[in-house]
């Protein structure tokens, strides 16, 4: 009996491999790779303006097919609306505000560990692990890109290029064509649609889904179908990505993860944190032999809360990769996850020469949001948003006094501490929800998350970029200045004098004033400001803050302390300090020194010959000429009268 089991059980293997000959199909273990292929389709500067999002006027039918035979997530948010601290999350699994990537166009340094790098791009991780990792080819990490990141990061890399074709392959292709500059640049706007069919065109009058805090102009109208057209082009693209797959063979072999870096290149969305600014489509699709615990079947559509530092774990989770504990990201594909999040997390920091520092916590219906410098307009001014022609026709209309009240207030001078949304019945975020009573409760569960996670993750945002700079010398990177014994009671303190600056709490600030760490006076001399500004605070406080101005020892203490002065009416004490710091220092203390001098508008009028000393670019100082220019060129045109122009 054993011996016919044994004859049977042959023939029966025999029969299986003659059938696969002919068939074509493989059943051989060696034949179905144990490890996926992983290809990441991203692009730049879109929202969920998608036909397999609903969107009624999205003509993108290769991504809405990609959704079919995938999974749609509802509720994925970038930790950034601007893609360069965005995407030093994305590589590193590493919030950008913990890792010191926060603003817009520096240059961090990577943390280290007995002389090994310590946080890493996680390609390498799967280089190690045997991949082939190719990007075509923007990395915008806003730190230098560690040599051994990728097998080739260039606009000919691609996974045809690896020797070994049995080699598993983790490729990024990123469409570029649709940045907000594909929307602005009329040039590029024509060279990126140049091949669309006429049936693929948008009828700007015909749109219905501009958004509630944009003026509905012909000028507005005509960027929003610019945007839809781009997002037409980029989905060209994605098909003829995919198409590759499919004629090498290999897409049932290759997951794949479609994604936005942030939300679109208008006002109040890219840059911001509200939805419009961090909500992005995901996409997901996996073939059927690489789906663990259900995952992946075809025509989902999910709420799960996915961030974009969570990208990067989810593909070292896809891979069979181990997840350094260092990544504050988490997998949400693959095998043993971790529990589903409660809540995403965004920051917005410097956005190149204006700072704005707001924090962001988010549920699946509700978002908070913390505004640590609320005396700055929601909608400040930042010279690259101003050449496009929404943020400029939206200012000539405001300063024409033509925009209806709900829109103009995104240009008053203040903006909320606490902002609060229900983001189901109020998707566009126009209703602040902070001050009613009805939601006392979600309000207070939402700021002690949202303090929570700055103290987990060690946010560095409350730190001023010059006092950064000198911390990050000190200690070898700016992942490290608040890993320093004792750093979980001193962020509280710094919150303490950071709440007190937007607060009012004189008695707090005026401790903080002598203070021996340089950020409580830095933010004891800016709350000091703000009381001035708003007339409450008397001459009192004139002495100590003119003794920071003349003699602290940390530049951006002492203008800061002039800018109190100057709201004390003592311009004759701070011009002169300020103006000092516009010319001397570090690149950064000289924007900060411009900065305050923007915004003291008409008291800077006596020293305007001097300013123009401003418009001098410093060749020595990469960003310091570029951005202190474009400050002091706004400030010496509100003062002259003439209209804001952008070097």
């Amino acid at each position: 009996m054993r011996s016919d089991t044994g004859r049977f059980r042959f023939l029966l293997v025999m029969f299986l491999t003659v059938v696969a000959g002919f068939s074509g199909t493989a059943f051989a273990a060696e034949d179905v790779p144990s490890r996926p292929n992983i290809l990441w389709i991203s692009c730049e500067d879109i929202s969920p303006h998608l036909g397999c999002y609903g969107d009624p006027h999205a003509i993108t039918p290769n991504v809405d097919q990609l959704a079919t035979e995938g999974t749609r997530y509802t509720h994925a948010f970038t930790s950034a609306g601007v893609c360069a601290p965005c995407r030093s999350g994305i590589i590193t699994g590493v919030y950008q505000s913990s890792l010191g990537t926060h603003h817009m166009r520096c240059e961090a340094q990577l943390p280290k560990r007995d002389g090994e790098l310590y946080v890493k791009p996680f390609p390498m991780y799967l280089r190690d692990a045997g991949y082939y990792c190719t990007n075509n080819s923007k990395q915008d990490y806003q730190f230098k890109t560690p040599k051994g990141t990728w097998d080739d990061s260039s606009g000919k890399a691609h996974w045809r290029n690896r020797k070994n074709k049995n080699q598993p392959f983790f490729a990024v292709f990123n469409f570029v064509g649709c940045h907000e500059s594909g929307i602005a640049d009329t040039d590029k706007y024509i060279k990126v649609t140049e091949d669309l069919k006429p049936e693929e065109r948008q009828e700007a009058d015909a749109l219905t889904t501009l958004p509630p805090y944009y003026a509905d102009t012909p000028t507005i109208r005509e960027d929003w179908k610019r945007n839809y057209e781009l997002i037409t082009a980029m989905d060209h693209w994605a098909g003829n990505l995919i198409q590759e797959l499919k004629d090498e063979g290999l897409y049932e072999n290759t997951i794949i993860l479609f994604w936005s870096d942030h939300g679109v290149g208008l006002p109040r969305a890219k840059r911001w944190l509200y939805d419009s600014g961090t909500h992005i489509p995901l996409i997901t699709r996996i073939p059927e032999q690489y789906r663990a615990d259900g995952q992946g079947k075809p025509g989902t559509v999910t709420d799960q809360l996915v961030n974009s530092v969570d990208f990067g774990p989810t593909v070292l989770n896809l891979a069979g990769v181990e997840i350094p504990d260092y990544i504050q990201g988490q997998p949400f594909l693959g095998k043993n996850l971790p529990a589903p999040r409660d809540y995403v997390y965004g920051a917005r920091d410097r956005m190149d020469e204006r700072y704005d520092i707001i924090r962001m916590v988010r549920d699946k219906q509700y978002k908070y949001i913390r505004n640590f410098e609320p005396w700055k307009p929601i909608l400040e001014y930042v010279s690259y948003l101003e050449q496009g022609a929404t943020m400029t026709n939206l200012r000539d209309l405001h300063e024409a006094g033509q925009l209806p009240a709900e829109i103009d207030k995104l240009f008053t001078d203040a903006k909320a501490v606490e902002e609060l949304y229900d983001c189901e019945s109020d998707p566009h975020e126009m209703q602040n929800l902070a001050t009613d009573p009805a939601y006392t409760d979600i309000l207070a569960r939402l700021r002690a998350e949202h303090l929570r996670w700055m103290k987990e993750v060690r946010d560095l945002g409350l730190i001023p970029e010059p006092i950064l700079h000198e911390r990050r010398a000190e200690v070898g990177s700016e992942y490290m200045i608040l890993r320093q014994p004792g750093s979980l009671e001193y962020m509280d303190r710094l919150m303490k004098y950071a709440n007190a600056a937007t607060g009012g709490e004189v008695s707090i600030l005026r401790d903080g004033l002598s203070d021996d760490d340089n950020v409580v006076r830095y933010w004891s001399a800016t709350g000091m400001g703000n009381l001035a500004k708003g007339g409450a605070l008397n001459g009192q406080q004139a002495d100590k803050l003119k003794d920071l101005a003349q003699h602290d020892p940390t530049p951006v203490v002492r203008i800061q302390a002039a800018r109190a002065l100057c709201y004390l009416n003592m311009t004759e004490e701070a011009l002169p300090i300020l103006l000092k710091h516009l010319d001397e220092g570090t690149q950064w203390d000289r924007v900060f020194a411009a900065t305050v001098l923007d915004e003291i508008d008409e008291q800077a009028r006596p020293v305007i010959d001097e300013m123009k000393v401003g418009l001098q670019p410093v060749p020595e100082f990469h960003s310091n000429g570029k951005y202190r220019v474009r400050i002091m060129n706004r400030a010496l045109n509100q003062l002259q009268g003439t209209k804001n122009s952008v070097e």
